[in-house]
């Protein structure tokens, strides 16, 4: 008996301590003349084997409000839903060649057009090299002077031309830039 000599949580607990007597005066004229009475050697062995059960039922109660405190928050956890569906290769396989067929023909559509954008902007900008080459051809002493002499709607009109050429040979890098990703594209499918 190895549990006579640990002290019980009732006795470790003062606000725990059994209740008061319900008796309405003195406990004393209530128990027995009989000073010499002894209690059964089991009396104590039992009482303490009930603070023992005490004990072990405030333990479990204890481990089970830990574990059950955020039982609100695990529910939540728990309740599932189905958010995707598991398909085989072969279904893949066709949705992934139904969308080929469905975007194939308007990617194809799209190349063409910008194939022929950048053919015109091609033009656009030999026309522009050959002006600028035939304007650089020319003595530069004759070309101030000739710009001196040109009134200002016509050095408005060559910066216009000036603005032009540059905003359109950006556009060209830019087209150009598109084609190749398309083309890179293209041929990584």
């Amino acid at each position: 008996m190895e549990k006579s000599h640990r002290a019980s949580r009732l006795s470790v607990h003062p606000r725990l301590a059994p209740r008061e007597s319900v008796f309405p005066g003195n406990p004393d004229l209530y128990r027995t003349v009989d000073t010499n009475a002894t209690c059964s050697p089991y009396l104590q062995e039992c009482v303490m084997a009930m603070e023992d059960c005490c004990d072990e039922a405030h333990e479990a109660q204890v481990l089970l409000r830990e574990g059950a405190y955020d039982l609100p928050r695990i529910s939540k956890v728990l309740q599932s839903e189905r958010v995707f569906l598991l398909i085989d290769e072969s279904t893949v396989r066709r949705y992934k060649a139904d969308l080929t067929d469905e975007i194939e023909p308007q990617i194809n559509e799209l190349l063409s057009r910008a194939e022929k954008g950048l053919q015109i902007l091609l033009k656009k900008e030999n026309m522009l090299q050959a002006k600028v080459e035939a304007s650089q051809s020319r003595p530069s002493s004759r070309a101030a002077a000739h710009t001196a002499g040109m009134n200002k709607l016509d050095v408005r009109r060559m910066q216009m031309l000036a603005r032009q050429r540059q905003k359109l040979e950006e556009e060209l890098a830019a087209l150009q830039a598109e084609v190749d990703a398309m083309e890179l594209n293209a041929m990584k499918k």
